[in-house]
């Protein structure tokens, strides 16, 4: 069977996704534009050898509708006789979108793909592409779900209350995810991942001297009267610090056939081994990353204990606590270098943004496998596992 391989893996710095946040003026076809233009410069291949480009966006609608991957490869400088597409998985779109395109290189479909994405929250606003919706669920699905569906909001209270997380340890993980990417930037541990754009060199949102006293201030973010009525056991216990950052950014990865790799002289980073999708209940929405690992470690033949670090998108700090509850993980293995609490969680760009970070953190800690995985709203979740070289 035919192997899959990361030659190389880049991401903008991610920026605030509000009006001054140092993106702001950097269209996403633009943003987008980069991180391809940057994964093909670092590399020296002819863009020519390129098969697709598979772009993750979730928002499509705007700057951001009509195949925005196609149009920031153009802009990229790609030819014009390169292919592109977009998909929506929500969060996980973009690694559905690596996911594609290692499965087209082990099937054959593909010898050298691109698999990226994109999100510019402050200039297309999370559920704007909604504007107008009268109904998005239809008759069938309210006859099988009649109690409404919440926001994700609701979904991380509910998902605290279950597994009994409190304030402190949400504020806790919260504040170690800061303090970790605070000092992976402090040492240059991005420094290899990063592709500087409009000035902005670092991830914009690290917050650099909180402590839990300021964030033990912040009062909850989600409390609505009506659903502490519907959902008594809710503690009201999630605050902007222990949500992820609405942001701007864009992120790039190269993938290929290991045979067409050492044709062109490439040294792979890693090896894309196993790949999962799963779905959970809609109503908690975010903890399909439990059955999501475990199905692509049952796939790999691996366990837990053999996966040296991880990296689980931090939507809400108790996803990623309640994950570790139910799978057994060493929190000290998790989002080694801080996550989307602090470097910001770009929709679409998210799943490249991890594979980025990850790849480049297993060969600086010397480490073999590294596990992905993201909660996305609807109860869905994608993982992987990859391993570096």
């Amino acid at each position: 069977m035919r192997e899959a391989v990361i030659v190389e893996a880049v991401r903008t710095p991610i920026g605030k996704g509000k009006v001054n946040g140092a993106l702001h003026d950097v269209h996403p076809v633009d943003l987008l534009a980069h991180s391809l233009r940057e994964v093909v410069e670092r590399t020296g291949i002819d863009p020519a050898l390129i098969d697709d480009v598979i772009g993750g966006t979730v928002t499509q609608v705007g700057e951001q509708a009509a195949n925005v991957t196609r149009r920031a490869m153009l802009a990229a400088g790609y030819p014009e006789s390169v292919p592109a597409t977009t998909v929506d998985r929500q969060c996980g779109s973009s690694q559905q979108a690596i996911h594609f395109a290692a499965q087209g290189v082990i099937a054959g479909a593909y010898d050298v793909v691109v698999a990226a994405g994109v999100e510019s929250m402050g200039r297309v606003p999370m559920g704007s592409n909604l504007v107008g919706a009268t109904a998005l669920s239809g008759v069938a699905f309210a006859e099988r779900y009649p109690d409404e569906l919440v926001g994700q909001g609701i979904s991380a209270e509910l998902i605290a209350a279950k597994w009994g997380l409190t304030r402190a340890q949400l504020d806790e993980f919260a504040l170690g995810s800061h303090e970790k990417a605070a000092r992976a930037t402090k040492d240059g541990l991005f420094t290899n991942e990063l592709a500087p754009i409009a000035g902005l060199e670092t991830d914009e949102g690290i917050r650099v001297g909180s402590t839990l006293e300021t964030l033990g201030k912040l009062r909850p973010a989600y409390f609505d009267p009506a659903m502490a009525e519907r959902f008594p056991q809710i503690g009201w216990e999630i605050t902007a610090a222990s949500a992820s950052q609405v942001s701007d950014g864009s992120a790039a990865v190269l993938i290929m056939s290991a045979e067409k790799a050492a044709e062109l002289g490439l040294r792979p980073l890693a090896r894309l081994h196993s790949f999962a999708v799963a779905g959970d209940d809609p109503l908690l929405m975010l903890t399909a990353v439990i059955p999501a690992t475990r199905k692509v470690l049952a796939k790999a033949g691996m366990s837990i204990d053999d996966i040296d670090l991880f990296e689980v998108n931090e939507a809400f700090s108790p996803v990623v606590l309640a994950w570790a509850q139910e799978t057994g993980a060493d929190l000290a293995k998790v989002n080694v270098n801080g996550g989307a609490i602090a470097i910001g969680h770009p929709l679409g760009a998210s799943g490249a943004r991890l594979t980025t970070t990850l790849v480049n953190a297993l060969h600086q800690r010397g480490a073999r496998f590294g596990l992905q995985t993201m909660c996305e709203a609807g109860g869905l979740s994608n993982a992987m596992i990859i391993e570096a070289l």
